[in-house]
């Protein structure tokens, strides 16, 4: 192990992501109820230009208006690219007008870690000058062809960042795919299209301590499709996805879920070798294979995340009806 480890920054369940654009008030009411682990309450793309400061309202009115924590949520902002005239005013309002009540902001199209050093100046400064006492993160979208080719020193930049999305609509158009199906298989490529960039972003993320998240499945009326997808992404460590409609966000708490015999399994490798060490074995035998310290660290995986959704059970169960 190398003497430089940068462990997990910010440990937050995110399976399923519930995409709700802040035009929308009556569904992001709907969502406050609903069973999604983290909701990201849009300006950007899923918001017509005539409607951002509509949207920007409804969103500081939610935010104020509804216990999102309570719910056993993390509640996030998308604000719109810093290529826009939107971005300054979307975190300006929902910072000084909300700034203590959700938990991270999502920025979109993030290309160099500068674009994250903008937002952060102006977070910090308005966390100062109102004496806000929590600490809004950062996530970032990686979906141009430029954040790819600079995501690893967008990973390192530090400061308030927790986790790292791939956009893989936006990725598509940047890097000119030929597709028009958002996050699918492509029929005419041998095996899943988005593979090498869904890969090379986890391991950007979990090099630095970030989050690796997945975006969106187009097709809310292929479940076995999204299923698909989120397998996919999850087998490389991805560990939850967007779902951009609702029917999504029990699909994606399943998928991103360990099944309970794999909780087992965990449980039995780490006393497996707890015994082992005891007799003095670094490796140790369970069910007729080898495990060893590797394998301590992958069923540590496992019970870190088990124990995060037990957490939450608990705390929506507690909530009144």
């Amino acid at each position: 192990m190398s003497h430089t480890i940068h462990h997990l920054r910010k440990l937050r369940l995110q399976r399923s992501e519930l995409a709700v654009p802040g035009s929308n008030a009556e569904m992001i009411r709907k969502a406050a109820d609903g069973h999604a682990d983290y909701v990201f309450l849009d300006i950007e793309d899923a918001v017509a230009p005539p409607d951002k400061d509509k949207a920007r309202k409804n969103i500081i009115e939610a935010l104020n208006e509804i216990d999102w924590r309570g719910r056993g949520k993390t509640i996030s902002v998308r604000i719109n690219g810093l290529d826009t005239h939107y971005m300054y005013r979307d975190v300006v309002d929902v910072m000084e007008q909300a700034g203590d009540k959700f938990d991270t902001i999502l920025v979109p199209k993030v290309g160099v870690p500068a674009d994250l050093y903008t937002v952060e100046a102006i977070v910090n400064q308005i966390e100062m000058g109102k004496g806000f006492k929590t600490r809004v993160g950062l996530e970032a979208l990686i979906e141009t062809a430029l954040g790819m080719a600079n995501v690893e020193a967008i990973a390192a930049y530090g400061g308030r960042l927790e986790a790292l999305h791939f956009g893989v609509a936006d990725y598509a158009a940047s890097v000119k795919a030929r597709t028009v199906n958002i996050g699918g298989l492509n029929p005419d490529y041998p095996g899943d299209q988005w593979h090498a960039a869904i890969s090379r972003m986890t391991v950007a993320c979990r090099a630095y301590g970030l989050r690796a998240i997945d975006g969106p499945f187009g097709d809310f009326s292929d479940p076995e499709g999204f299923i698909a997808a989120a397998k996919r992404a999850a087998a490389l460590g991805i560990e939850g996805k967007w779902a951009i409609h609702p029917s999504q966000v029990d699909l994606a708490n399943t998928v991103f879920s360990p099944p309970e015999k794999e909780v087992t399994r965990a449980r039995r490798i780490i006393e497996v070798l707890k015994e082992a060490e005891e007799q003095g074995k670094g490796a140790a035998a369970l069910d007729g294979k080898m495990i060893d310290a590797a394998s301590e660290r992958m069923a540590r995986n496992v019970l870190v995340m088990h124990e995060a959704i037990e957490s939450s059970a608990q705390a929506r169960a507690s909530l009144p009806n």
